[in-house]
């Protein structure tokens, strides 16, 4: 049974930094392509980056780029989204997702405020 599970999302200060985890299991992690997106209130749910099964290729939404990066751990079966600079409009829940298998994980809410 494919399971992700999010965890590491919490309240920040603008400037500030948080790591998202997602912990896969019931699939062949290695060899599957991961991705993170995020939706705010009151919008749709955007791509925020995408990494390659070996971890060699990764894009993101031009709204993060040089803030953010995903990586992966294969060993541990799990992808991380590790965010700088954090600003007021990054604010949204950002789930993990599975392309190949269409998957979405639960999600963590992310809260970037004063």
């Amino acid at each position: 049974q494919v399971q992700l599970v999010e965890s590491g999302g919490g309240l920040v200060q603008p400037g500030g930094s948080l790591r998202l985890s997602c912990a896969a299991s019931g699939f062949t992690f290695s060899n599957t392509g991961m991705s993170w997106y995020r939706q705010a209130p009151g919008k749709e749910r955007e791509l925020v980056a995408t990494i390659t099964s070996a971890g060699s290729s990764s894009n993101y939404a031009d709204s993060v780029k040089g803030r953010f990066t995903i990586s992966r751990d294969n060993a541990k079966n799990t992808v991380y989204l590790q965010m700088n600079s954090l600003k007021p409009e990054d604010t949204a829940v950002y789930y993990c997702f599975i392309p190949s298998l269409w998957y979405w994980g639960q999600g963590t809410q992310v809260t970037v405020s004063s």
